[in-house]
């Protein structure tokens, strides 16, 4: 019956998608099939695993999905510089085995050792040893290591009660363990993605602390370089930020994305599967790729 009731309803913003959320190939803490069966036992419709940077993990997503009768879409989350923020561009529908689009996904992966040695050094000057070997304890690909396998080692050793407050402590800019690191050019994310069939979207826009003119510009050159949606609905946005972003949505003719943006169990904000509906004046981005839903 779900898959019926998927297909009566592929073109409808209530459906219960998300696609936005990450395994332990990139910074998350489950594996892929078991995300797969969370995904489903929470009663999502339609998934997409969309780990930072990487596709490794896309074929143990789908065949996972696909064996529980869970459509699903290939995903991955883009790490890119802005403005001299880090912004993130989700890809959804694309080709995986398309070879620019990995060229282009292991070039940005490049440089996260030495960034993570930076921010090591950060943290020691300031009494906290051991923080790169610590961090590598909870990361399955050394290529992507990151602040949150950092943020869970210093958790795990006292440092912090939770992730959040290792974040605001040590880890964001103008503390002692931030290091900015220069990702892909927009530009670059979006071709890659566009070129390998699917469809790029701003991710979690509410996150970035853009100026108003900041944010106008990052979205007007998404447009401009082939963009597609933005995410609407996300575990981060507050419901404010839902009409905000909606009301963006509409004002630059971009597809309505949602996503949990889901970690962990134990870390998440939202669980797989249980966001706010999209606003039902939106165009889901799902109505647009529905030719590459990948279904059982």
């Amino acid at each position: 019956m779900r898959i019926a009731s998927y297909n009566l309803r592929v073109n409808s913003p209530v459906l219960n998608a998300d696609l936005h959320c990450h395994s332990i190939v990139s910074d998350g803490t489950l594996a892929p099939e078991a995300l797969a069966a969370r995904a489903k036992a929470n009663g999502v419709e339609l998934w997409a695993l969309t780990d930072h940077d990487e596709v490794g993990g896309q074929q143990r997503a789908r065949d996972a999905a696909l064996a529980l009768g869970l459509p699903y879409l290939t995903g991955t989350e883009i790490s890119v510089s802005f403005a001299g923020t880090t912004v993130h561009i989700i890809g959804l529908g694309f080709d995986a085995d398309d070879t620019a689009l990995c060229a282009g996904l292991a070039a940005t992966r490049g440089g996260r050792e030495q960034r993570a040695r930076d921010m090591a050094a950060g943290l020691a000057k300031v009494g906290i040893a051991g923080a790169y070997e610590g961090a590598l304890q909870y990361v399955s690909n050394p290529e992507l290591i990151s602040r949150t396998h950092f943020a869970r080692h210093l958790v795990e050793s006292g440092v912090c009660a939770d992730t959040y407050a290792v974040f605001k402590r040590f880890l964001t800019e103008g503390k002692p363990g931030y290091v900015p690191h220069r990702w892909a050019r927009l530009g670059d994310a979006v071709r890659w993605i566009s070129e390998a069939g699917g469809a790029a979207v701003i991710a979690h826009p509410g996150r970035y602390k853009f100026t108003a003119t900041e944010e106008y510009a990052l979205f007007s050159e998404f447009i401009a370089h082939g963009g597609r949606g933005v995410e609407v609905v996300t575990g981060s946005h507050t419901s404010a930020e839902y009409l905000k972003y909606a009301d963006m949505a509409r004002e630059f003719d971009l597809l309505a994305s949602r996503g949990s943006d889901f970690h962990s169990p134990n870390e998440s904000r939202v669980d797989l599967g249980a966001l706010p509906w999209l606003p039902g004046t939106l165009s889901p981005v799902w109505e647009a790729i529905e030719a590459r839903v990948q279904r059982p």
